[in-house]
C-alpha cells in the first residue's frame, strides 16, 4: 500500500496551532489596538459546551466576536474556554480547535477557514497504514477566508 504525506492535514493542525498561540496570547496580555477575532464553530461537536438557549438558537453553526468584554479566556491543546456577553448574559462557552470553522480578524484582515470533506477515492487505497479497518477519518483542508463579508459597511 503505497504512502503518501497528507499536506492538508498537516496544514489543518499547523492553522490550528496558529490559532492556539494567538489565543494564548490574548489570554496572557489582552487584545492588542484594535485586534478583534469573529471565530465560527459548528455547535453539533461532541465537545462543544455551551448554554442549552445557546444550542437551540444555534443548533448547526454559531460565530461569537472576542472584543470588548470577554472573561475567563482559558486556552489548551484541544480548545479554549470563554465567558462571553449575551444580552448582558454573561455565558460560559468551550470550544474545542476542531469545531473552529473560521477565524477571522478583520482589523488585519486575516482570516482562515476549515473546510471538512471525505474524498472520493477511486483506487481502494484508503491510506490508513495501522491495519485499522476503521473508514478514515474525513480530510480538513484550510484555506484563506474571504474577508468582504466581515467588512464594515
Amino acid at each position: 500500500m503505497a504512502r503518501s504525506i497528507d499536506y492538508g492535514n498537516l496544514m489543518h493542525r499547523a492553522m490550528r496551532g496558529l490559532i492556539q498561540n494567538v489565543l494564548e496570547d490574548v489570554a496572557e496580555r489582552g487584545l492588542p489596538g484594535t485586534h478583534h477575532f469573529f471565530i465560527t464553530f459548528d455547535t453539533t461537536h461532541p465537545d462543544v459546551a455551551m448554554a442549552d438557549w445557546l444550542k437551540a438558537r444555534y443548533p448547526n453553526e454559531m460565530t461569537v466576536v472576542i472584543q470588548h468584554w470577554f472573561e475567563n479566556l482559558i486556552v489548551t491543546d484541544d480548545g479554549f474556554s470563554i465567558t462571553l456577553n449575551f444580552g448582558n448574559q454573561p455565558e460560559p462557552l468551550v470550544i474545542p480547535f476542531d469545531a473552529v470553522r473560521t477565524f477571522v480578524d478583520p482589523s488585519v484582515e486575516f482570516g482562515l477557514r476549515f473546510e471538512s470533506h471525505v474524498e472520493d477515492d477511486d483506487d481502494g487505497d484508503d491510506g490508513d497504514d495501522d491495519g485499522d479497518d476503521d473508514d478514515p477519518p474525513p480530510q480538513h483542508d484550510a484555506e484563506v477566508v474571504s474577508l468582504d463579508k466581515f467588512r464594515k459597511q
